[in-house]
């Protein structure tokens, strides 16, 4: 059955398989899955508030529930919004279909890698995305006056920024946001996803939602599911001016709200002091989790304001293989960030738990990647000068980063040489429109029917200037057999693009 169960991550899709299609497909047999994939609040909500939908089971699956007005207006009581500036919504993901049908024209610019959907789902009707890369060599930090000089050559219609970004963990401050909305005024729109910012240590310092009303262009959106730990819900909103609200809103189903949502959204006055606790407890979660994943040899740790983390394999380790070892071993399920477009199979994405799961991870993580426990590695003298990372983690730059692009891959910002073959664009773009990632060769020492060890147990420093490594990692990868080698982006049409079919 573990076959069958990791066959579901080579699907062409730009998302993981759910909870119930693994356990489907190991006959119901696959036992607890320490899950470090789905990004959701690992502390709420609390055990009395489970026995209280519990108790009411029977009542919320059997009646309609209130319409959408109703329960928008109890959510705006709680969060202190106007109904008339919010647009709820079946989960974020709805909100962000119907900004795709109703507000974006033409074209749609977002920095990458990011959420799968705000690239796909323009896609999917017909827009030109616009890809801007965030530099591995800046911790992948969005620098705004580069997004903005990128949009202005690409003259896109809408842009959008995740804040903090997934699968990363970046912030800009609200000064930075604010003055990136500003700059665009000209934009049809401008989206600020702030699905994970409860996450953040200080949200109430980086978030726009109370300026967003205030600007003709600018919507914010915000996920319930992720805050509340409940992704099966489905429920998530909008804030912006009431004329763009309103557009939205217009267009949403008079039930399009369910039952469940209806039940948490009224007991969340009851329960504002433990939801609160729940977001402090997950950020000391984060910054424990953090600093235990830095001490693995060759491992490189991303600063994060999400509640997850952004990490990078030592060279050689294939993703998908250590991702099915995890699972297939030790039931610990990740995310492993390979079908994300602008990143690949070298990144994991590992959600925030608990430290006793934390130490299972570690666990296995060790087990699979150097066959036991590993020794810290020691930590530099001093800091290099960029990325930034918090103090007692460790970097370790991309062995990408010194090697010459070929002609088909422009960064956002160069100008690509005279001589050089057309950048690789979106039909009917202007150049450069999309920047992928080298693909990194699969380990050719390991298989998820041989149990050894995945990488070497040596410092960071070694594994970094290992020359072999190196010149494996800086090859360029074209056509089909790159594609074949580990990148999907979840889109057929992309994949085709991509691959050159």
């Amino acid at each position: 059955m573990a076959g069958d169960v990791t066959a579901l991550f080579r699907a062409s899709t730009a998302h993981s398989p759910s909870i119930a299609m693994l356990d489907r497909a190991g006959g119901g047999g696959t036992g607890r899955i320490i899950d470090f994939c789905i990004p959701c609040n690992a502390h709420f909500p609390t055990p009395a508030m489970f026995e209280r939908l519990g108790a009411r089971l029977r009542e919320i699956l059997t009646y309609y529930p209130s319409g959408a007005d109703t329960i928008t207006g109890e959510l705006c009581q709680v969060l202190g919004l106007h109904p008339g500036t919010v647009a709820m919504g079946n989960g974020s993901t709805e909100l962000i279909t119907w900004i795709d049908h109703l507000l974006v024209r033409e074209s749609l610019a977002v920095p990458v890698p990011t959420f799968g959907r705000w690239t796909d789902q323009p896609m999917e009707t017909g827009k030109r995305v616009d890809m801007f890369l965030l530099p591995e060599a800046r911790g992948f930090q969005l620098d705004t006056d580069a997004f903005v000089r990128f949009i202005r050559t690409r003259r896109s219609r809408t842009a959008v920024i995740c804040n903090p970004n997934n699968p990363d963990g970046g912030l800009l401050s609200k000064a930075e946001v604010l003055s990136l909305c500003d700059t665009l005024h000209d934009l049809d729109l401008v989206v600020v996803d702030e699905s994970f910012m409860e996450f953040a240590d200080a949200p109430g310092e980086a978030s726009v939602v109370d300026e967003a009303v205030l600007r003709p262009n600018v919507i914010v959106l915000r996920s319930l599911g992720k805050n509340f730990g409940l992704h099966g819900i489905r429920f998530g909103y909008l804030v912006a001016n009431p004329a763009l609200a309103g557009r939205v809103r217009s267009m949403l189903p008079k039930w399009n709200i369910n039952s469940f949502a209806e039940a948490v959204v009224f007991m969340l006055k009851e329960y504002r002091g433990e939801y609160a606790e729940s977001l402090r407890r997950a950020r000391v979660d984060r910054q424990e989790m953090i600093a235990r994943l830095a001490q693995l040899p060759g491992l490189t740790v991303y600063p994060s304001q999400g509640n997850f983390a952004y990490v990078r394999l030592p060279v050689g380790v294939d993703g998908t293989v250590l991702r099915d070892r995890l699972l297939s071993e030790h039931g610990v399920l990740v995310r492993e960030c390979g079908n994300k477009v602008g990143s690949s199979s070298r990144f994991l994405r590992l959600v925030v738990r608990e430290q006793e799961e934390v130490r299972q991870l570690i666990s296995a993580m060790e087990q699979v990647l150097y066959g036991g426990p590993a020794r810290p590695a020691p930590l530099p003298a001093a800091a290099p000068p960029s990325p930034m990372l918090p103090q007692g983690l460790q970097y370790v730059p991309s062995p990408m980063a010194a090697a010459p692009l070929p002609p088909s891959m422009v960064l956002p910002g160069s100008m690509p040489p005279a001589s050089a073959a057309p950048a690789m664009v979106m039909p009917g773009a202007m150049p450069p429109a999309m920047v992928m990632p080298p693909s990194m060769p699969p380990s050719s020492a390991v298989s998820p029917s041989m149990p050894a060890p995945m990488a070497t147990r040596v410092p960071r420093a070694s594994a970094a200037t290992a020359p072999s490594a190196t010149a494996a990692s800086t090859a360029p990868a074209t056509g089909p057999m790159a594609m074949a080698r580990g990148y999907t982006s979840g889109t057929a049409a992309v994949d085709r693009l991509v691959s050159g079919a």
